[in-house]
């Protein structure tokens, strides 16, 4: 292993001049810095990482603050994870991914224990109980969410309130008058789960201006759930002609459901969603979609972090504008509802 001691006697200088060009604590001229940073290149150098964090007071570690619930679609979380991760390397720093749900406590132990340079918060409530003391810390934070309250705080995300008009815009320009939504499971909505709840949010506002009929039912992913849910739907609104899903794990049910149910789409019922790209793209019927970007919604994160530490000073919201991919899940609403439309087609082909 090539220590500093090696590099200062191919670079012919004494080992605390190495060391004060890598702290940067003491002015060297550009030609010696050079001359190190050949050396260093050369013989494959790295500075061990507690001595670098006692030289420079960094760790060159972020902590990814991301809750593991069994209520959110984990490989949505995982790639934004990754996101975070490669950005990171890019940048010069590792992550210490911290999955608990440990909240206010998960908070105080980076804070404690300088664990990290900074922290990226995930799964971000409405009225986080990791706020208050993320406001205390004197490490810089980024929330990849929006809670109620955004003073003082940088966060990126999707505008899902937009998502949320974007997708009923979609629906009432092809005619539907009566959407339902199947949202996510009770438990992301009894937390207050921002981005779930600024959705509904968005979806509430453009049905009103658009003077669509709206029903949200909030539904978890196994097919029975879906099943009752999707039954309950037709029997408070026989009318509905649209089904928006938020719920990735709930996406497949739906469609078999309603092939069961000798329901076409979008001939009987269209279906839009917000959920996963890849999700909405490579389902049974590829599905009319606002695509989640988690890939850049970490990378941002990173990027803002990363700058705060260099010394930029500045705290915002970053919203990414929605993108509605239209595929062959949704179109014209059908002049009957869609019990009516299936036993129309019936009695069509018992008479053929």
């Amino acid at each position: 292993m090539v220590t500093l001691a090696d590099v200062a006697r191919h670079a012919g200088v004494s080992a605390s001049t190495v060391s004060y060009v890598l702290s940067g604590k003491r002015s060297i001229s550009a030609s010696t810095r050079e001359r190190i940073q050949r050396s260093i290149d050369e013989l494959g150098y790295r500075p061990h990482a507690g001595a670098r964090a006692l030289a420079s007071s960094r760790t060159q570690i972020l902590a990814l603050m991301m809750p593991l619930r069994t209520d959110l679609y984990v490989p949505v979380m995982m790639e934004i994870a990754m996101a975070v991760t490669t950005t990171a390397r890019a940048h010069g720093y590792d992550v210490l991914l911290l999955t608990g749900e440990e909240g206010p406590e998960a908070v105080r132990r980076v804070e404690g224990s300088a664990l990290a340079d900074a922290m990226i918060v995930m799964d971000v409530e409405l009225d986080d109980p990791r706020l208050p003391y993320l406001r205390q810390t004197e490490r810089p934070a980024v929330l990849i969410g929006l809670p109620a309250d955004t003073t003082g705080f940088t966060c990126v995300d999707l505008d899902f309130e937009a998502a949320g008009a974007r997708c009923v815009d979609h629906l009432a320009d092809l005619g539907h008058r009566q959407i339902a939504v199947l949202g996510e499971p009770p438990a992301v909505y009894e937390r207050r789960t921002g981005f779930a709840e600024r959705t509904l949010a968005g979806l509430r506002g453009a049905a009103a201006e658009r003077e669509v009929g709206l029903l949200h039912r909030p539904c978890d992913g196994t097919y029975t759930a879906v099943a009752a849910t999707v039954d309950r739907i037709f029997e408070e609104r026989p009318s509905t002609t649209a089904l928006l899903v938020q719920n990735e794990a709930a996406v497949e049910p739906l469609l078999g459901l309603l092939r069961r149910q000798g329901l076409a789409v979008p001939e009987d019922v269209s279906v839009v969603a917000v959920c996963a790209a890849q999700v909405a793209a490579q389902a049974s019927v590829p599905l009319t979609s606002v695509g989640v970007p988690a890939q850049e919604m970490g990378r941002r994160a990173v990027e803002h972090l990363v700058a705060h530490l260099d010394g930029q000073r500045t705290t915002g919201t970053v919203l990414i504008a929605p993108d509605l991919t239209v595929r062959g899940s949704s179109g014209p609403a059908p002049v009957a509802g869609p019990r009516a439309g299936r036993t129309e087609r019936a009695g069509r082909g018992h008479s053929g």
